[in-house]
């Protein structure tokens, strides 16, 4: 009989000489990798503990579970190095068997420092170190099922779903240690199992009222070379069928041992059309949703059970029916909460922004545990093979084999899922790497970083013109928003809760007239820590996420997609931060999925608007008013939500991040001179003079050292500096927000003296 014994107690941690006793799960870099300044610290802690050697039956054998330590780890036992692993998110095991004495020293040396072989090392997020996972023993007979290969469960599932007939052909594989049956039973999601198991092999069973089993529910299998397979047929099956219906049945071996493991599994077809989009079980199904990183204010990649379950009851609330788990392989409590919920999963290696010739070995190696790991998930339909690889490394060939040898590797453990790619937004779209994996996406943020919104739509268009045949997807979008910052004229680069949601609408919108995109993933469902990064009022945080990283502050744009995606009915007032407004008549902006929306202001009603979606109103307001709203539904259903606005004379100074309003009418009304640079002047124009391109390049580094040192590595990357050169300086100053009026007015003034090439007189 298998036994899990836990070692999240009784830690001594030690960092720089230091000792501090720790309980499981543990960071080290739970404050100073979320508070900016890109000095969190890198480098090897130790976790020591005693351990007493657990009482144990004749031939039983015990090993060491580490589920997670970031990034590498050296664990010894009494002073004997026993194991080494290279890669943050995957679980790994050793035998301590031989090595236990009665009393005994267990130390887990744990490593996130830089290198140049182990993935990632350059991302726009927090590499925390530590034990942040759970350490277990499992104590277990003499043969068992396997415990040393990748993690892995011992037990893997192969559902084929044969929609026409109604049936799956289920397989089921063991790998265990010795001799001895495998007896393999099959039961439905409610735990019933089959009945009528006939002797001969081919009486039916019923699995709860979910299917019949066609040969019983149980087989009796004899292992070759510890190997052993059973196959069921299920006919009327019951299908894992998303959000609707993610229904489970479970497989359970049990050696002659008494050894014993278990696996749930879902039935369901998976297809991806460059016509159609994404398909579940035959019929189109589009993949709208979200991307999430493991980590939340206060507590860093140290998560609970109830951190994950309060992650997913948001996913649920905000009714989306995907999650790109980025950019690495989450907690398997987190990939069964999506089997249960439904939720359709990209799963992806850290193999990001920057690829490194030492590295190959361990994108291969983090991708072997990543799919032995999580085999079993219903819930995941692709695997990731790289983020935005290209960002900061050129296309060359030990790039291109890198991504072939995943993208084999992929096919040869799992026949059944397609491979893809997050593409950044400036690798061109003949590149030969687009050819690789089955399936495409790109990260795209025209409107937030650089141009405008509309290049979203154009970029797609033009894709799924030029390659019909190729599906697409949208991985990544967003746009920074710090919820203390709002605007009644909201513009790209002000990092206002206003403009993130103005941002969303436009691309919502743009995304539903486009049905053949395979998935959409806002960037990013919850804010995040990225220690280089200091802007938006906020040090050590991207804050593109509809949620706060606290959890506790649902932005606006959280529930424009809210009313796009859950079907319950709800009303949201946007602006409801928005208190002080110095305008005689404001927009109130609401958001429903209701039929009609009714304004009351003050208890009196405004007018009544019917709608999709977004109902706007222009409202006079002279001082503080109370404001609800009426959203009403089929059936007579209604919501209200309701919020406070004060007309005041001037601007609250606290709703802004920078003094930067203005920029373009004073520019537009100054006298230039035509013969010499200014701001006006394209990006590429100014860097083909010297002198002034020394200026403008000073300033660049400058601007990408605030956003991060994966700012400063893409930089140089020749399409974004394309993209760039198209954009004046002072629209790319506009957006970059960090630059006040009488900066932009001495940097004119500097470039108003130098002269453009072919004029004869000085400026």
């Amino acid at each position: 009989m298998r036994k899990v014994i836990s070692l999240n107690e009784n830690w001594d941690f030690f960092q720089n000489g230091n000792s501090t006793p720790v309980t499981l799960p543990h960071t080290w870099n739970a404050v100073d990798g979320q508070d900016g300044g890109n000095d969190y610290y890198r480098g090897v802690c130790r976790y020591v503990r005693r351990l007493e050697k657990p009482a144990m039956e004749a031939g039983e054998r015990v090993f060491l579970e580490i589920k997670g330590a970031a990034m590498s780890a050296r664990v010894m036992l009494n002073g004997e190095v026993l194991e080494s692993h290279q890669g943050g998110y995957s679980a790994f095991r050793m035998e301590l068997t031989g090595h236990l004495k009665d009393q005994n020293e267990l130390e887990i040396s744990v490593d996130n420092s830089d290198n140049d072989s182990v993935y990632p090392q350059k991302a726009d997020f927090t590499f925390y170190g530590g034990l942040y996972r759970d350490v277990n023993l499992i104590i277990v007979p003499q043969v068992h099922f396997d415990l040393s290969y990748c993690g892995a469960p011992g037990i893997k599932v192969t559902p084929v779903v044969d929609l026409e007939k109604k049936s799956a052909h289920v397989t089921v594989e063991t790998w265990q240690t010795g001799p001895g049956k495998v007896t393999v039973t099959l039961e439905g999601g409610d735990g019933s199992g089959a009945e009528g198991h006939g002797e001969n092999g081919e009486a039916w069973g019923r699995t709860g009222g979910n299917g019949q089993v066609k040969g019983g529910r149980t087989q009796m299998v004899v292992p070759a070379d510890g190997h052993a397979t059973a196959e069921f047929e299920i006919e009327n099956v019951h299908l894992w069928d998303g959000t609707e219906d993610p229904y489970l049945y479970k497989v359970t071996a049990v050696l002659d041992s008494g050894d014993e493991v278990s696996a749930r599994f879902g039935c369901r077809s998976f297809e991806i059309d460059a016509q159609k989009g994404f398909l579940l079980n035959g019929r189109s199904y589009p993949l709208r949703g979200v991307s999430r990183h493991q980590d939340c204010k206060g507590e860093g990649n140290a998560l609970t059970m109830e951190h994950h379950r309060r992650d997913m009851e948001i996913v649920r609330e905000l009714g989306a029916n995907t999650l790109r788990l980025a950019h690495y392989q989450h907690a398997q409590e987190f990939y069964d909460l999506c089997d249960e919920n439904g939720i359709i999963v990209w799963a992806e290696i850290p193999y990001i922004t920057m690829h490194m010739k030492n590295g190959r070995e361990n994108t291969l190696r983090q991708m072997e545990e990543l799919i032995a790991q999580c085999y079993n998930h219903p819930s995941i339909a692709v695997w990731g093979l790289s983020n935005e690889i290209t960002a900061a490394s050129a296309v060359n060939e030990d790039l291109l084999e890198n991504h072939k040898l995943l993208n084999d590797l992929c096919h040869k453990m799992d026949a059944t899922r397609h491979t893809t790619m997050a593409n950044v937004f400036m690798l061109e779209t003949d590149s030969p790497i687009l050819e690789i994996p089955d399936v495409n996406s790109y990260n795209l943020y025209f409107g937030w970083y650089l141009g405008e919104l509309e290049q979203n739509d154009e970029f797609f268009d033009e894709y799924h013109e030029k390659y019909p045949n190729r599906p697409i997807g949208f991985s990544e979008y967003g746009a920074d928003a710090n919820p203390a910052f709002q605007s009644g004229r909201p513009e790209k680069g002000d990092y206002t809760e206003s403009y993130q949601a103005l941002y969303h609408e436009h691309m919502l919108e743009m995304i539903e007239k486009r049905p053949w995109l395979w998935a959409t993933h806002v960037w990013n469902l919850f804010d995040f820590a990225a220690d280089g990064r200091d802007e938006g009022g906020k040090h050590g945080e991207n804050q593109k996420g509809l949620v706060t990283f606290d959890r506790k502050t649902r932005k606006d744009a959280f529930y424009l997609y809210k009313a796009a995606w859950n079907p319950e009915p709800m009303v949201h007032i946007c602006g409801r931060r928005y208190i002080d407004r110095a305008e005689d008549v404001t927009e109130v902006k609401v958001y429903s999925n209701g039929e009609e929306v009714a304004l009351y202001v003050d208890g009196t009603l405004f007018h009544t608007l019917k709608g999709r979606r977004v109902f706007r109103f222009r409202v006079p307001i002279s001082g503080e008013h109370r404001i609800r709203a009426h959203a009403r539904f089929r059936g007579d259903a209604e919501e209200t939500d309701a919020v406070t606005v004060r007309r005041v004379q001037t601007e609250n100074p606290t709703y802004r991040f920078a003094k930067k309003q203005d920029v373009v009418n004073w520019f537009d009304q100054d006298e230039l001179d035509p013969e010499c640079f200014s701001v006006s002047d394209t990006l590429a124009d100014l860097r083909a003079n010297p002198e002034a391109g020394a200026i403008v390049n000073r300033m660049m580094e400058k601007g990408a050292a605030s956003r991060g040192d994966v700012a400063a590595a893409v930089k140089d990357n020749p399409g974004l500096q394309r993209m760039m050169g198209r954009m004046t300086l002072i629209s790319l100053l506009k957006q970059a927000g960090n630059i006040d009026e009488e900066s932009i007015r001495q940097l004119n003034r500097v470039l108003q003296g130098i002269r453009k090439a072919g004029k004869q007189e000085d400026c």
